[in-house]
């Protein structure tokens, strides 16, 4: 009897690809074929050399006509998937049109365009947060003349990592910042939207569509305004029901409830959350390796299996106990890293800590003001926080990363 196939939509190559969603479906007996864009194919093919029943075709994978046309001429799905954020509209498209189980395309367009799932919240009564968009051909000085309140966000309208997010204080800095993202980004749509003050949180989900769970979500420190990187995460295991409830009643009328999803909100003073982001698949910057560990769970395998049809258990089994955190050392300054701690595991104390290099030595960068400013990311988990917090701190302070002009 052949093999299942899995059709996994992607762009570049992450570790949640690598280390989670593709040795997944190895487990899950899955022969996979990557659909990726033709420049992206040989370094696909590099990264996944060393996993077996994986094969690489290059597609243009943001058109989800090209996308059901090279499935058509390949071998019949049993499931078309993605975690990138580019292409969650594509893939439910595609596996839409293969009779696959899927997330709704409409639910994906909204989430992925900001602009849009700010127009459809408030349509919906279920939360108002005053904002602008500006086409690609519109001169940015029409935004002075909205009703929008200082200090105002301004980034593009399908971005994604905190890339060319940016805090205008007025109105001369929100024309400046408008310019710079426009210089890195041409034809680029944007987003002015009033700021949310607040502490920054997450709340990471898991669904098939009729059962929905909630795997807790994390407490985000960000770097200094204008620019908001994410220094460091910490494991939170379980929201205010309260909180958790009004995030559902939000995700709910966005359409989201199907397969993992990653979403951000800030908690204000009164303590009602506010939406910052939904992104419609499992959260990045190796924080899903971090969780699958944390809560003693197939999580990868469990997230496939959704696409592939299978229901959801009404319980995961999830751990309860475990406490986490993550930290991100960033380049303060462009140059070449000359020097840095390569990678490690470590057992101290009780806590499990894996530190993983992202830049090379050699390698030449700017300062973006972005998590590409991430040099590595130290995980740790264990059963106390204070103790997980202590070994961040003892291993951060006897690590050497040095930036050479």
């Amino acid at each position: 009897m052949p093999r299942r196939r899995l059709y996994a939509l992607a762009q570049n190559p992450t570790d949640s690809v690598t280390e989670g969603f593709l040795p997944a479906a190895d487990r899950l007996g899955l022969e996979v074929t990557v659909l990726t864009e033709p420049g992206h194919v040989a370094a696909h093919r590099r990264a996944y050399a060393g996993l077996p029943g994986v094969e690489v075709l290059a597609c243009e994978v943001r058109d989800f006509r090209e996308v059901v046309g090279r499935i058509s001429r390949h071998h019949a799905p049993d499931a078309v998937f993605s975690n990138s954020d580019h292409l969650q509209t594509q893939a439910a498209l595609a596996a839409e049109y293969c009779g696959l189980p899927a997330k709704d395309w409409k639910a994906a367009l909204r989430t992925k365009n900001k602009a849009q799932m700010r127009r459809h919240l408030a349509a919906t009564g279920v939360d108002t947060v005053r904002s602008a968009e500006l086409g690609p051909d519109q001169n940015p000085a029409t935004l002075l003349g909205q009703d929008l309140p200082w200090p105002v966000i301004v980034k593009p309208r399908e971005g994604v990592a905190s890339e060319d997010v940016l805090l205008a204080t007025g109105p001369e800095e929100l024309l400046r910042y408008c310019a710079r993202i426009r210089a890195r980004r041409p034809g680029a749509a944007l987003v002015a939207e009033e700021f949310l003050a607040g502490e920054l949180y997450t709340l990471e989900t898991l669904g098939d569509g009729s059962t929905l769970h909630v795997l807790g979500g994390f407490h985000t420190q960000l770097s200094a305004p204008p620019h908001f990187i994410e220094e460091r995460l910490d494991f939170v295991p379980a929201h205010d029901p309260a909180v958790v409830d009004a995030l559902l009643t939000q995700l709910k009328a966005l359409g989201v409830g199907f397969g993992a999803c990653h979403t951000e909100f800030v908690l204000q003073a009164d303590g009602r959350p506010r939406l910052v982001e939904v992104n419609y698949r499992a959260i990045g910057d190796q924080c899903d390796l971090l969780l699958a560990g944390l809560l003693g769970i197939p999580y990868f395998e469990t997230v496939l299996r959704t696409h592939l049809g299978e229901p959801l258990p009404v319980d995961l089994g999830a751990r309860t106990d475990g406490r986490a955190r993550l930290d991100y050392p960033c380049a303060d300054r462009p140059g070449t890293l000359t020097a840095a701690p390569a990678a490690q595991e470590l057992a101290l104390d009780g806590v499990r800590l894996t530190y993983r290099p992202l830049r090379s030595i050699g390698e030449r960068h700017e300062v973006y003001g972005t998590n590409r400013d991430f040099l590595g990311v130290v995980r740790a988990t264990g059963t106390d926080q204070e103790s997980v917090n202590r070994a961040v701190a003892e291993f951060i302070a006897a690590q050497h990363w040095e930036i050479t002009s």
